[in-house]
């Protein structure tokens, strides 16, 4: 059998060993300690954003985040509907109900008009959304500008899904600097990982003191063990935090190798019917993961017999995600949009894109898609054909 070629694995750069190892030779393997200090800052000094609090998940750090924001039973908070559960289920931890907001073409991201659309009728119902949840989805930043005009007149704070999106920008500013709150995940396949574990940023010091004191069982700061509020056990452990320490190191290096790998695909699959998230003017995306959209119309092949072909070369491929409105746990929610999320799931499928993708992993993946693509594709293969003889007559006249 072939070896595996996974969607997105873990890559270590070399120094969170020594990390670690530190940490051992110095006992700090309790769950604080001077690692998760420092891998705080760096996390802070990384995105431009004040402070942050290194957690258990990601998920966790959405939980507190709304938390923090006053969000509490009976509340409506809107999430975009194109992400992972993990958006949306800390809503309903808080006895709260997520209302979903379709995605726009372009970055596959909340769309401002549907967001606007749901505040409105919603308002109309005699509801006022307690928070706004946007996502940076596979790493491609949304359009925070008008998602934030929109948050602001209707005076809605913001929670920034930035889960996905380390080291992506707009502008010169980094996702997680845009909300009054922002979420970054570590899981083992994001584009850096703690093996497990998140963050919540914040320019508020108020929120990050906060969200470390609800995320260590909220215990008072007295000799004993004194509670007034209830907390979680939410807090990073300092070898994770080591872990850490040593992924930021290789940041840049990994966005830039997820960036070769998007652009390896947009070279190979240049075939009617293969579409890609748009990097639209001013954004940078970190590439965490390419996404392609497939049109079996134009195609030939679907989206799920490519991924059946590539399973069967022992190569991890995945749908991207369900969206949430389509999804049974959230069947009695409202939603706002026009089916785009439902088309971007239906012939959507994220392809291999780990920082530690060999060439020769690379062009395994696009040997298949190629293939397949060729062979049911035949309007494409004329055009090639018709701008290579365009060439050889322009040659030839010369």
């Amino acid at each position: 059998m072939k070896s595996e070629i996974w969607l997105s694995s873990p890559h270590m750069g070399g120094m969170e060993k020594r990390f670690v190892e530190e940490a051992f030779l110095q006992n700090w393997i309790a769950p604080m300690g001077p690692d998760i200090i420092k891998f705080e800052e760096s996390l802070a000094d990384y995105t431009g954003v004040g402070y942050a609090v290194a957690l258990s998940s990601g998920t966790s750090a959405i939980h507190l985040g709304l938390q923090l924001l006053g969000v509490m039973k009976g509340d409506e908070v809107i999430c975009q509907s194109l992400t992972f559960v993990a958006t949306a289920n800390p809503v309903m931890y808080l006895g709260a109900t997520p209302v979903f907001v379709d995605s726009e073409k372009g970055s596959w991201n909340m769309d401002p008009e549907a967001l606007e659309a749901a505040i409105k009728d919603r308002l109309a119902k005699g509801k006022k959304v307690k928070a706004i949840i946007p996502v940076h989805l596979y790493g491609m930043p949304a359009k925070m500008d008008a998602i934030l005009e929109i948050a602001e007149r209707y005076e809605i704070p913001v929670l920034e899904d930035a889960a996905e999106s380390l080291g992506s920008r707009i502008g010169a500013k980094q996702t997680g600097k845009f909300g009054h709150l922002a979420v970054v995940s570590f899981n083992g396949n994001k584009i850096i990982t703690t093996s497990g574990g998140g963050a919540l940023l914040s320019d508020s010091e108020e929120y990050i003191n906060k969200a470390r004191f609800l995320a260590t069982q909220a215990k008072e700061e007295v000799v004993h063990y004194e509670h007034k509020e209830m907390g979680y056990n939410y807090r990073m452990s300092n070898i994770s935090a080591c872990i850490g320490r040593g992924q930021m190191l290789v940041l840049d290096e990994r966005i830039q190798q997820r960036r070769k790998n998007f652009d390896f695909y947009i070279e190979q699959l240049d075939f009617s019917g293969i579409s890609f998230q748009h990097e639209s003017e001013k954004v940078f995306s970190n590439r965490w993961l390419t996404a392609i959209q497939v049109n079996p119309e134009l195609t030939g092949v679907s989206g799920d017999e490519i991924r059946l072909a590539l399973l069967a070369d022992n190569i991890e491929s995945r749908p991207v995600w369900k969206p949430m409105h389509m999804q049974p746990l959230f069947q009695d929610c409202a939603y706002y949009g026009n089916q785009v999320a439902e088309e971007l799931y239906t012939y959507g499928l994220c392809l291999p894109s780990g920082s530690n993708l060999t060439t020769g992993a690379l062009n395994r993946v696009g040997t298949i898609i190629k293939g397949m693509l060729k062979h049911q594709n035949p309007r494409k293969q004329f055009d090639e054909d018709e701008r290579n003889l365009s060439s050889q007559l322009v040659f030839a006249s010369q």
